[in-house]
């Protein structure tokens, strides 16, 4: 996450002319409805307890990782149609706030929770990446929030320090630190065959993410290419079988004698 600065009623953020976001309004504190209505896709906020939280722009690491993480996310979702991923900037409300998570993940049991302008309950798998200013607020407030509102799976994932953090809720609502294995591999529950290599999280350049899903799990994502080829190849049959039939009188070859026409399907 970002970092951010809470903005109480009645006091406005300097804002560079020409700068990205825009001004909360000093008029008391806001409703969700109201926090909504007034924020653009331009702007970085959240919303906490009636309270507007400005945040600043993520470095390009920060960005890079969530990135790769929703590009290889959203396609093992889609391979294994577990649901759906999104990225910022998108709202996740909760009881008392309104967050937006860098990657949230939402199995397909859930997806009537999904408005058109953010997701009204936990989401499933939520992963924040964390900045320098924003790893107290991740890792304090925003913590208890995931765990009071049941989301199963929370990782942080801090690029500056090179750690990851995945926590998974147990049967008592309490989250428990889950660490990778021997081997470096963490292995996830809300997404049922998922699992990651740390250190991936930390290459420069990031892995490939094709060459990273053959790795995971490469049977599935072969099949699932294979079958995106299949329905391509007879959508473009079809296409070509539609067009209207012309005759082929063009790049006629030097010394060319006419006879029988061919004939061609229009491009």
């Amino acid at each position: 996450m970002s970092q951010h600065t809470e903005i109480r009623p009645g006091s406005e953020p300097e804002i560079e002319p020409g700068g990205r976001g825009r001004r909360p309004p000093s008029d008391g504190p806001m409703t969700y409805e109201q926090f909504l209505d007034w924020l653009d896709e331009d702007t970085l906020a959240e919303w906490g307890d009636g309270k507007v939280v400005m945040a600043s722009p993520a470095k390009l690491k920060h960005q890079n990782i969530g990135k790769f993480l929703i590009t290889l996310l959203s396609f093992f979702t889609d391979v294994h149609e577990l649901g759906t991923i999104i990225g910022p900037p998108f709202q996740m409300r909760l009881a008392t706030s309104g967050r937006e998570p860098d990657v949230l993940f939402l199995a397909a049991a859930h997806l009537d929770r999904l408005k058109e302008t953010y997701l009204d309950g936990p989401a499933d798998l939520v992963v924040e990446v964390v900045s320098p200013e924003s790893g107290a607020r991740d890792r304090g407030d925003t913590f208890y929030e995931y765990r009071a509102a049941g989301i199963p799976e929370y990782w942080l994932i801090d690029p500056d320090l090179r750690q990851a953090e995945f926590y998974q809720l147990d049967a008592a609502g309490r989250y428990q630190v889950v660490a990778a294995g021997a081997d470096g591999i963490y292995r996830s529950r809300a997404l049922p065959g998922f699992w990651l290599r740390e250190e991936w999280l930390w290459q420069e350049p990031l892995p490939d993410v094709v060459r990273t899903l053959l790795e995971i799990d490469g049977a599935a994502y072969a099949a699932y290419l294979r079958e995106k080829l299949r329905q391509a190849g007879q959508q473009q049959f079809s296409d070509r079988r539609d067009r209207p039939l012309v005759p082929d009188t063009a790049r006629r070859p030097r010394g060319y004698s006419p006879g029988r026409p061919r004939w061609t399907h229009l491009r």
